[in-house]
């Protein structure tokens, strides 16, 4: 692995749920991948041990985009990285002084604050001092575009549940509704599910994509800049998110000078133009010899961070994005008019990493909500939607057991501390000093619909916040057009 990617990802840290269906093998004649078994490749290897041959054709290169659209593996993807996407990249755009703006997921909020033994609050404004101290303009939260996000998909679970049950068979909608936010969910759809099932899940961003979306199309304006001046970097629990930020979906074209004003044209811009894992932004603190703990408490960046008057953050409940709890409440007062105050009653189904909520009116199951975590209950509903057999009408569906908290990319236990032992203090401290607050009441919010997105589902909406998904064509031939 090169040197300029985070001594963080270590092959040995990985912790595939779906094995290698294909080879990552291409070969430079334009033969198809070997289907041989990893098995029989080593006992091949053992047995015959060709003299080595320098190879007189130029060095292969794979991007991120190669990785996803190959019909092999799944997260193991993960073992290659582009350099855009290090920590090198990240401080080399610092110096070239372009606006560097760095948004922060609460789920990584929650790892430092583990790690050190300090408040969500506390970890949030030393980073913010942190992060400045580089050179960095701007600090903003990813709880805030995550309330866009919720917004979005509660009218879109509302509007799919009316067709649903209208009269017209030809107006039905595609129920459940497929949360969307998990990158390893997606991949392992678009890949090897296909079409059948890509119409289940919901067309909103993740809220990593959705504040990569109010920066580069709206808050670069206010801020008297321009997108391709701008080098946005979010900081993720997951390095799946890297490969959610390198699709083709999430990357616009700027206009011609005289049109735009901008100094290019034809110049593609990604809405999140690198991605740094909790663990690779303890690397850089390490690497800067900081004492993070003594670190001076910074003031947040208010224009897109939850952070009241009193200087309390505010989210939320739900470690894996609250989509689950959000839209139960929404759909439970929208189509029904039941208030529900305090937190909702999920039942443990089969196993802690999937749980249950209903809406029961005059003894009839009106409303059957599941959080779904980890590929082994994933398939599972997968397998009940396929055969028509699923009643639920929305799952919270995460790639990794125990949800975001869980993300590869979360700062390592510690010496002596079991994995179990950190999730729990994950969890402990996702919401010590956060206020629980509903989306649609976000001030933040209200103002991006008032100023450019006009109102949840307009069409500015669905051409921002939204997106489309696509089953891969399994040939690695034609792996770069599937993207």
């Amino acid at each position: 692995m090169s040197e300029k990617f985070s001594p963080t990802l270590r092959i040995g840290d990985l912790n595939d749920f779906i094995a290698p269906s294909q080879g990552c093998i291409v070969s430079l004649k334009g033969l198809k991948a070997s289907t041989t078994s990893k098995q029989e490749r080593v006992v091949k290897q053992e047995k015959v041990a060709p003299p080595f041959e320098p190879s007189l054709t130029e060095p292969v290169k794979i991007s991120l985009k190669d990785c996803l659209a190959c019909s092999g593996c799944i997260t193991s993807a993960e073992t290659i990285m582009l350099e855009k996407q290090s920590l090198d990249e990240f401080l080399s755009n610092i110096k070239s002084g372009k606006a560097v703006i760095v948004s922060i997921s609460p789920q990584s909020r929650a790892s430092f604050a583990a790690h050190y033994g300090l408040s969500p609050s506390q970890v949030f404004r030393k980073l913010t001092t942190f992060f400045k101290s580089l050179g960095v303009k701007a600090i903003f939260d990813t709880s805030c575009s995550r309330d866009l996000s919720l917004i979005e998909s509660c009218n879109e679970f509302i509007t799919r549940y009316n067709k649903h049950h209208s009269l017209d068979d030809e107006c039905k909608s595609f129920l459940p509704m497929l949360a969307s936010a998990c990158p390893g969910w997606i991949c392992y759809a678009e890949k090897t599910l296909g079409s059948y099932i890509l119409p289940y899940i919901s067309s909103v961003k993740s809220p990593q994509q959705a504040i990569g979306a109010v920066i580069k199309h709206h808050i670069c304006q206010r801020m008297g800049l321009t997108p391709d001046k701008v080098y946005h970097v979010t900081v993720m629990p997951c390095y799946d998110k890297k490969l959610e930020a390198s699709r083709d979906d999430f990357v616009f074209s700027i206009g011609p000078q005289g049109e735009t004003g901008y100094e290019a044209e034809g110049v593609m811009i990604a809405e999140v133009d690198s991605v740094l894992t909790s663990g690779e932004v303890l690397d850089l603190i390490q690497l800067k010899s900081v004492d993070f703990k003594a670190l001076e408490e910074s003031p947040l960046d208010r224009l897109l961070t939850n952070v009241d008057e009193e200087g309390h953050l505010y989210g939320v409940h739900g470690s894996s994005g609250g989509y689950g709890d959000t839209i139960f409440r929404h759909a439970a007062k929208t189509l029904f008019g039941r208030e529900i105050i305090g937190p909702l009653d999920f039942k443990v189904v089969r196993n802690s990493d999937f749980q249950e909520v209903r809406l029961e009116v005059e003894g009839k199951t009106v409303l059957k909500f599941a959080l779904c975590y980890g590929f082994r209950n994933l398939q599972n509903i997968v397998r009940k939607i396929k055969i028509g057999k699923c009643d639920y009408h929305f799952l919270e569906v995460m790639a990794c057991p125990s949800g975001c908290l869980n993300g590869g990319g979360q700062i390592k236990p510690k010496a002596g501390q079991s994995a179990k032992d950190l999730i729990e203090s994950l969890e402990n401290v996702y919401m010590e000093d956060v206020l629980v607050a509903d989306p649609f009441g976000n001030p933040l919010v209200k103002s991006l619909y008032g100023e450019w997105l006009d109102q949840p589902g307009s069409e500015k909406a669905k051409r921002h916040i939204h997106t489309e998904y696509h089953p891969i064509v399994k040939s690695i031939t034609a792996q770069l057009h599937n993207w």
